[in-house]
Formats: structure tokens, sequence, C-alpha cells
């Protein structure tokens, strides 16, 4: 009985914080569409947002001295300016998929992944799991004995 007035009780706390955090957001909900309102009266000249693009293909030139790479895809060559970190990964050959956007004329990456390094990690994923599963049966074989006797 003990343990049922107390999940009683625990419910009903849950439900009191639950309907005070609720009553947060909705207050919250109408200051941020008044400063949503104010923002567009405040700017008469919207900002053009550079469109992300994307090319998947392999890496014909890398070039330290610019810090840009040159993707072969199906539309064409894209050159692209990277990080120091990202030169430093690439190399001519590889097979990356680089997202950019474009300002200015100019490409810059936002990131670059190889395509090879991916397929490597799934190929190490499913034996790792492999591994994993038949000490988990291992555990399950010996059931645990409940003890005798009474209270």
């Amino acid at each position: 009985m003990k343990k049922a007035i107390a999940i009683v009780i625990s419910l009903i706390f849950v439900f009191a914080l639950t309907a005070v955090s609720f009553a947060a957001e909705k207050a919250a909900a109408p200051k941020a569409e008044e400063k949503k309102a104010a923002a567009p009266a405040e700017k008469k000249e919207p900002a053009k947002k550079a469109a992300t693009k994307q090319v998947t293909g392999e890496v014909t030139a890398v070039d330290a001295k610019a810090k840009t790479i040159t993707v072969k895809g199906k539309k064409g060559d894209v050159v692209i300016s990277v990080d120091d970190k990202t030169l430093a990964d690439v190399k001519a050959g590889d097979k990356v998929t680089a997202k950019y956007t474009e300002a200015d004329g100019k490409n810059t990456a936002k990131s670059v992944v190889k395509k090879a390094a991916a397929k490597a990690e799934e190929k190490k994923a499913p034996a790792e799991k492999k591994e994993a599963a038949p000490k988990a049966e291992e555990k399950k074989a010996a059931p645990a004995k409940k003890p005798a006797g009474g209270y």
C-alpha cells in the first residue's frame, strides 16, 4: 500500500512539473513573436544566404599555396577553398564528398568527407558487433536461481 501511495504521489509531482514547463513555453512564445515582428520593420534589405552545394567525386588537384582542392564531379571540375587541416588530410586521387558555399565567385568548403574512410569504418563496425554478440549469449546461458523460503 505504501508503494502505491508513493507511485501516485510521484506521478502527481511529474504532471505538476510538466504543466509548469508547458506554461513557461507558452509565455515565452508571444515574446518571441513580438521580436520577430519588430525585426522585419528594422531591416529594409534582407540578407541573401549563400546556398549550400555538394559535389561528390575524385580530387584531381591539391594546391597548398592557394589552399584549394579541385574535385571532379558529374557536372565538371569544382575548385574549393579549404582550411589547413582539410588540406593536410586530402590528397589527389581521394574520393570525397564536399559541401561548399559560393560567395563572390569563390567556393568555400563547409565540410569535406573522404569516402574511403567511411567505408573502412562500416567494415569495422559489423566485425565489432559480431564479437559482442557471443559475449551476450554467454551471459544469458545461466539463469539466476531464486532463493527458496518465505518471509
